[in-house]
Formats: C-alpha cells, structure tokens, sequence
C-alpha cells in the first residue's frame, strides 16, 4: 500500500494550488484528480478574472499552466476516483475506483461543485457558446442582449439579478407561479425592471447555429402549449451540487451537502481539510477556489509537523 504524507482529492485551481503549496513544502503530494482533471474551468473558454492575465486567458490554458506548475515541484497525479475513505485512524485509507488502496497523514478535498444542468439535448455541448452555469463569470459577454435564466430559487435569483448589470432583459423561466427563493430576494427580483418572469413553464430545447445559442424551445406546463422564445444566451439558476458522496457520515456536511469548515479549512476531522468549491457555495470563483487551496496545504503542513 503506498503512502503519502498528503493527498489532495479532486483538480481544479483550489487542487492545484494546494499541491503547489505542499509540494513547496517538500510534502511530496500525491494528487488523484478524478473523471473531470482541472474542474470546471476546462469547460469555460475566456477567462478575464483571474489576476495576472490582463488579456484574459482561455480556461483550459490556465488549468495546465497550474498543473504544469505543481509538476515543477514535484507533484504526482493518479487519474482515478476515490470511493471510500476511512476517517477514524491515522494514517487515513483512500480507496479508489481503480483498486488502489493509498494511505495518508493528511488529506485535502478538493473535488469541487458540479452545476446541475436541465438534462436536455446539446445543453452540455452549447457550454461557453451561449449556455452557462455562472453569470459572475459569463455576465459580461452579454452587454446589451437577451437572456433567460432557469430556476426560481436564491441561485436564479441572484443570477437574474446579476445579470440585469449588462444585459438588456432577463427573463427568468420557472416550473411553478411562485418562487423558492428567500423573500428578500424574490422582492429584489420583482422590483428589477429589467427582470420579466415567465411562470409554470419549463425548458425542452435549445436551438443553435454555428455562432451558438439562437433561442429556447419551451412548454406551458399547465396548458400545454410549446412556443419559441428567441435568447442570446441560457443560464442554469438550478444550483450546484457538492461532490461530497464519498464522505457522506466521514465529516460533517451542511444540509445541501457542502463540507462544513470554519475559520479555516479545516473539516471535523483532524487532519482532513477542504478547499474550494466544496465548502464554497458562496463565492464560486477561481480565484477564491485557490486562495482557500494555498490555507489548506499550509493548514496540512502544520498538522503533519504537529503530529
């Protein structure tokens, strides 16, 4: 069985950077970064809000620059998924997909959020060319044009709202006549007079050409009816979930299953931390992602000289 001082689950800018850091530390990190190696970054295409890029850089481009990095220091990758880890001795066990068994004085998780999409043809496919789960990221493309949000709960709201700072109308489609969204929020929505709401409805396709998204195709729920709604672009507003399964009842986890962590990153498990967006459901961003990646490989650190 191999050890490793630490392992860090999961790739991405929060992964990554925790390997850089421990790795600089001399930690020797072993990093398994599972099915989707640099996140989510590698399904954005311009990045314009990571410091240092002032013409912006293409996401797939910076996720192997920083991967590149870690190597430099001596990183290694294994491309696998872990299934089960067992949190109640030290060193800890990882099981992975691939039927390596790997031991660890510490752990980091670092295995991210995943949108949750609709689940309709091409939606996954049209990512970055007019379909998109995150308008802090996205917004700003669509200066002056037309846009629908999905969803009626906090995270629609707070992309329609978004939204209204660049686009010329929002339309948000939602499945029932009344929102999930805090009162608060619903309030800010319905005062935004960029911000049209079109009720009992739901999404059943989206139409394209070569440039990207040209409109949606959506249904009436109560009537029945199908009709076409033109769009420059379609932002999922249905959430994000944690992808935090191989930990469930390992350390504790918020009830939309994102890992607790306090002050730092630290989960409550002594000795197992966690950095990105799987305890962020808050910022979402790259560059917090690596700030919280840096505090858990130098939290990792002290734990192991510590103990």
């Amino acid at each position: 069985m191999t050890h490793r001082k630490v392992i860090i689950i999961g790739s991405g800018p929060a992964g990554y950077t925790a390997a850089l850091y421990a790795s600089r530390a001399n930690l020797n990190p072993l990093v398994i970064e599972g099915h989707e190696p640099g996140g989510q970054l590698t399904t954005t295409t311009d990045v314009d809000n990571f410091p240092g890029f002032p013409d912006g850089i293409m996401g797939p481009e910076l996720m192997a620059n920083m991967r590149k990095q870690t190597e430099r220091f001596g990183t290694e990758y294994m491309t696998s998924h872990v299934t089960d880890i067992d949190t109640d001795k030290r060193p800890f066990t990882l099981k992975c997909e691939n039927g390596n068994e790997l031991t660890a004085d510490a752990v980091i998780i670092a295995t991210g959020a995943s949108a949750k999409y609709l689940g309709i043809p091409n939606e996954k496919e049209l990512i970055g060319k007019g379909v998109s789960a995150c308008a802090t990221c996205d917004g700003f493309f669509y200066r002056n044009r037309v846009v629908h949000v999905v969803g009626g709960g906090d995270t629609a709201m707070e992309e329609a709202t978004f939204l209204t700072k660049f686009a010329s109308k929002v339309y948000v489609v939602h499945r029932r006549d009344e929102l999930r969204a805090s009162k608060p929020m619903q309030q800010r929505a319905f005062d935004n007079e960029k911000i049209e709401f079109v009720w009992d409805t739901g999404v059943e396709e989206i139409l394209f050409d070569g440039t990207g998204v040209t409109g949606i195709k959506v249904k009436n729920l109560k009537t029945g009816e199908v009709t076409e709604r033109a769009t420059d672009g379609l932002f999922m507003g249905i959430g994000h979930k944690p992808n935090t399964d191989f930990v469930k009842g390992k350390v504790k986890l918020d009830d939309h299953g994102f890992i607790i962590t306090g002050e730092h990153p630290d989960t409550s498990v002594p000795g197992i931390f966690a950095c990105g967006d799987v305890q962020d459901s808050y910022y979402r961003q790259a560059i917090s992602a690596a700030g919280s990646g840096c505090q858990a490989a130098i939290r990792a650190e002290r734990f192991i000289e510590e103990n």
